[in-house]
């Protein structure tokens, strides 16, 4: 059977690692690219037994492949560091790695967030597949600055089992990072050649609430679901407002 190697990323993850290394356990190695932890996240990896590399990150893409290049086997599964393989999805691994060789080039897998002490299985959160588990020899990460994903040269299957995932610590990490994420998409955006038309982000915000909220069935988890669909929209306003601003700004006169 072929063996399985674990790759993680990880910065500033004392709180959540643990958690996702235990998850990974029944793989045959796991290795943890750090892109310069300042809390105990390295020393914590080393004490669970994992291959603790240091690396400054430079961007997902590029931190998550060399993650992939430094593991010892072909066929890896991919984690960040605030997330978990759950009981099921870690009995579907360990049943498609039974034979000789991983059955298809690569799986996709649903992922589940964890929000205000509840699993979220609606809205834009939900699945959310992720190409997680792979024989690298078929794949690789790509993208820009934010929502990178892996891209296959050969057939991709889906599992059932799901990935458990803790994206945010309380309210204002949310926020922070949707500072984060916006401000990174939109300077790809730009680089890109995107440009935002009048009056598309507040009507792409609305859109994506009603999305959210009505046709993705955000309104039947009550308040947490309206708290998301009104963030989710919130994210895409803030995503094209900060489009148009570099836009106005290179339009400027030095």
């Amino acid at each position: 059977m072929p063996k399985i190697s674990a790759v993680l990323i990880a910065q500033n993850e004392e709180d959540r690692i643990e958690a996702a290394l235990r998850s990974v356990a029944f793989c045959d190695e796991i290795v943890v690219v750090d892109g310069g932890s300042r809390d105990a996240t390295t020393s914590r990896v080393s004490a669970f037994g994992a291959r603790l590399l240091e690396r400054p990150f430079d961007g997902f893409v590029a931190q998550k492949n060399f993650a992939v290049d430094q593991a010892r086997h072909d066929v890896v599964l991919s984690l960040d560091a605030d997330e978990e393989v759950s009981h099921s999805l870690r009995k579907e691994i360990q049943a498609r790695c039974g034979g000789e060789s991983l059955p298809l080039c690569g799986y996709r897998i649903p992922r589940v967030t964890h929000y205000q002490g509840r699993e979220i299985r609606a809205t834009d959160w939900y699945p959310d597949w992720q190409l997680r588990l792979f024989d690298r020899r078929h794949g690789r990460f790509e993208g820009d600055l934010v929502h990178e994903s892996v891209k296959m040269d050969g057939p991709i299957g889906r599992l059932a089992g799901e990935i458990l995932h803790r994206p945010y610590r309380d309210e204002d990490d949310h926020l922070r990072r949707i500072d984060r994420y916006t401000t990174l998409w939109a300077e790809a955006a730009y680089r890109q050649g995107r440009r935002a038309a009048p009056g598309y982000g507040p009507a792409a915000a609305f859109f994506a609430f009603l999305r959210n909220y009505f046709f993705k069935g955000g309104i039947l988890l009550g308040t947490v679901g309206l708290k998301i669909s009104r963030l989710n929209a919130f994210y895409v306003q803030q995503k094209f407002a900060k489009l148009k601003e570099l836009e106005s700004a290179a339009a400027r006169p030095s």
